[in-house]
C-alpha cells in the first residue's frame, strides 16, 4: 500500500518509532542488491518529502556503494518487518559527515533504540532523501 512519506499517518509512524532492526538494500557496482541489517530513523519532516537516517562506519561496503553511485547518489531502500506489519522507505542516498548532521543521527538513533552508541570518530551518516514509502502498519 502506497503512503506519502510527508504524512504518513499514526500508525505507520508509530512502527517506525518502535524498536525494530532493519535492513538497508544499496546497490553494488555490478548493479545486483547488498542487504545489511542496520538501525533506521525515520524524519517525515525532514527535507522535502521526508528523511531516513542510517548512522555507520565511513568505511563500510555499504557506504562504498552509495558513494560509488556518484555525486547524484545511490538509489536505496530501508525495511522493517513484524509479523504481519512491514514497512519501506525508498530513496536516494547521500553520505553526510558534518559533526553536527552525525550528532543528530547519533541522537535520533539513541531515541528510537534507547542506546547512544559508542563515539567513532569515523561515524558518517547514510542520509536517505525519501521518494517512496509503503507498507502495512
Amino acid at each position: 500500500m502506497a503512503i506519502d512519506p510527508r504524512n504518513p499517518g499514526a500508525s505507520y509512524l508509530g512502527f517506525w518509532r518502535e524498536y525494530h532492526m532493519c535492513t538497508l538494500t544499496t546497490p553494488r557496482p555490478d548493479g545486483t542488491p547488498h542487504v545489511v541489517a542496520v538501525g533506521v530513523t525515520y524524519d517525515p519532516e525532514g527535507g522535502e518529502k521526508g528523511i531516513a537516517r542510517v548512522i555507520t562506519n565511513k568505511h563500510s561496503r555499504k557506504v562504498a556503494h552509495v558513494l560509488a553511485a556518484g555525486p547524484g547518489g545511490a538509489k536505496v531502500a530501508v525495511c522493517q518487518v513484524d509479523k504481519g506489519r512491514w514497512a519501506t522507505l525508498e530513496g536516494i542516498a547521500t553520505i553526510r559527515t558534518e559533526p553536527d548532521v552525525v550528532a543528530d543521527a547519533v541522537a535520533r538513533y539513541a531515541d528510537r533504540y534507547g542506546r547512544t552508541p559508542a563515539p567513532n570518530p569515523d561515524r558518517v551518516v547514510i542520509e536517505i532523501a525519501l521518494t517512496r514509502a509503503m507498507g502495512r502498519a
